[in-house]
């Protein structure tokens, strides 16, 4: 008995969302890093991006991994829906530069900008993958354009990523 209460704890907890501590209201901590968009790097700042309208920010394990290349084909298909509700997707991992200019034609089929995401950034969004920290965890930020907060979901499933963040993203047009 005691064997299939551990297994069920252990289920229940693998199963479960992570957790952000960036609640819904806070201060988007500003950032510079490099990224690649379309295989072309380039330099990202959080703060110039949102100047352009609210920012859909997801950080994800790792690039061409089965679940990131997923979410990173959903966030491409559904990119003119995001535009048109005047955000821009930006997917952030701990990858290296080269990985991420390959994963931003291949994953992101060159419809949205990938970075790095540095220690720091990682720490500031509180997205460390708690079994392996120096990956992030599956965590979607909607940033709106006064840099404050407005959704967060933290869940390692990819799957409903691309429809709540649109959902956020389409209320602040409300």
């Amino acid at each position: 008995m005691r064997n299939c209460l551990t297994g069920l704890v252990l289920i229940a907890i693998a199963a479960g969302p992570a957790s952000a501590a960036l609640p819904t209201g806070a201060k988007a901590p500003d950032f510079t890093t490099t990224g690649a968009l379309g295989g072309k790097p380039f330099k990202l700042n959080l703060a110039a991006q949102l100047k352009k309208g609210p920012v859909v920010l997801y950080f994800y394990p790792k690039a061409f991994t089965q679940g990131c290349t997923l979410e990173a084909h959903a966030f491409s298909e559904a990119e003119k829906d995001f535009k048109k509700a005047g955000a821009q997707v930006i997917g952030m991992s701990a990858d290296d530069l080269p990985t991420l200019k390959k994963f931003s034609v291949e994953g992101c089929r060159s419809a949205f900008p990938v970075a790095t995401a540095t220690p720091a950034v990682i720490k500031a969004y509180d997205v460390s993958l708690k079994q392996k920290p120096e990956l992030t965890d599956r965590t979607s930020y909607v940033i709106g354009r006064d840099g404050k907060i407005v959704f967060v979901h933290s869940d390692l499933n990819w799957s409903e990523h691309v429809t709540k963040t649109l959902a956020a993203v389409k209320a602040l047009k409300r």
